[in-house]
């Protein structure tokens, strides 16, 4: 396998585009084994993804194919690390004041604000929502509903919780902060 791999570095190097979707569907494996050690779960496909178009864009900048394994394996533990630092970057809301304002608001006008939020979401986020929250079925049963993969289904309720949670602290920002 080193050797096809170095082969394919080299075809790769010459500018056949066949060798470098070879390598690419060849290092696909080692690389989402890679990020499951190494990233968050809802993160994984995003890193696999991100490492592969690093590996696309940059290979042939690589001066020994044999280095190809070391240098592959730090492209996707940085990757790991860059998306938890971007999950991770979000505002820092205080959670005291996010009660607060959340209890102090008006019934109805929580409502509305729930349902614009709701209304605002792309369609695969606002139905796994409604799945879980609504319908609370368990993250297994959204799985096997909606025919997605597990993380798949992680990744979209957590950024869509995110994204109705952006929205209503968005909505009243100027009476959230003070």
């Amino acid at each position: 396998m080193a050797v096809e791999r170095s082969q394919l570095i080299q075809g790769v190097k010459r500018g056949d585009a066949l060798a470098l979707d070879q390598l690419l569907v060849d290092c696909r494996a080692d690389v989402r084994r890679y990020a499951l050690r190494h990233c968050a779960t809802s993160e994984i496909d995003d890193a696999v993804q991100e490492t592969l178009l690093v590996v696309a864009r940059h290979v042939t900048s690589l001066r020994v194919a044999a280095s190809f394994a070391s240098w592959l394996f730090t492209v996707v533990r940085r990757e790991c690390q860059r998306l938890s630092r971007k999950m991770l970057a979000h505002e820092n809301i205080e959670d005291e004041k996010f009660e607060a304002w959340f209890a102090s608001a008006p019934t109805a006008e929580l409502r509305a604000e729930l349902a614009c939020a709701l209304e605002s979401l792309p369609a695969h986020y606002l139905e796994i929502v409604l799945l879980r929250d609504f319908e609370e079925l368990t993250i297994s049963e959204i799985v096997d509903r909606l025919n997605i993969p597990l993380a798949t289904a992680k990744s979209r309720l957590r950024r869509a919780r995110a994204l109705v949670r952006d929205y209503l602290i968005g909505s009243d920002e100027h009476e959230f902060t003070r």
